[in-house]
Formats: structure tokens, C-alpha cells, sequence
């Protein structure tokens, strides 16, 4: 019988594509949340797809002031955390035991899935 080519195990495969859809549950929870084509402008700054010359081009091209884009993407991060938090609670029997799953979360993205970095 031959061994799997990659380092991963099952139990670690399953972990990273459950955290993976936490994620795009905490992702579906805000684009409800905010409705229009601006989410998908401000999704770029919350994962980090955006560069750093692009806030005065998105900010141009939504009619907002950068300062103001700046603050609308600081409050979209902050909405983030709250549905992330929310998402986790949903899948603890108690609520003190949410930070201890953010933990884990955060360390299961960091290990990646047989890859040199993580897909997040």
C-alpha cells in the first residue's frame, strides 16, 4: 500500500477546510450585511489583496474621500472580528470557550495544508 505524497493527514486536512469555511461563512454573514457593489471593494482591504497605493484609486472610484475609506474599511475590519466571533459561538457549547477556537483557528490557517504557506 502506498503512503500519501504530501506530509498532511486526514485529521489536519479537515481542520484547515473547516477553518477555511468558517471563513467563508464569516465572509457570507458581512456581504449580507452590506449590500452593493461596495463590499467587494472593501472585501480587497480586509484580506489583504489590496496594495498599499490603492487606497486613493478605490476611494476615487467610490466618490469618498480616502480618510473616509480608510474608516469604512476599519469598521468592516471590526464587523469582521464581531462575525468571526459570532460564526465560532455557533460552534461551542460556551461562550468562554470562543477565544480558545480563535486560537485554534488562527493556528490551524498558520500550519496550511501541505503547502509552505497557508491559503487564508
Amino acid at each position: 500500500m502506498r503512503e500519501p505524497s504530501h506530509a498532511c493527514t486526514p485529521e489536519a486536512l479537515f481542520e484547515h477546510q473547516w477553518a477555511l469555511t468558517l471563513l467563508d461563512r464569516t465572509l457570507a454573514r458581512l456581504r449580507a450585511e452590506y449590500a452593493g457593489p461596495d463590499f467587494n471593494r472593501l472585501k480587497a482591504f480586509l484580506l489583504g489583496e489590496a496594495e498599499r497605493g490603492q487606497i486613493a484609486v478605490i476611494a476615487a472610484e467610490l466618490g469618498i474621500s480616502e480618510g473616509a475609506l480608510r474608516v469604512a474599511v476599519h469598521r468592516l475590519r471590526k464587523r469582521y472580528r464581531e462575525a468571526l466571533r459570532a460564526e465560532i459561538a455557533e460552534t461551542v457549547s460556551e461562550p468562554e470557550l470562543v477565544e480558545g477556537e480563535i486560537r485554534y483557528l488562527l493556528a490551524v490557517l498558520a500550519r496550511g495544508h501541505g503547502k509552505s504557506s497557508p491559503d487564508a
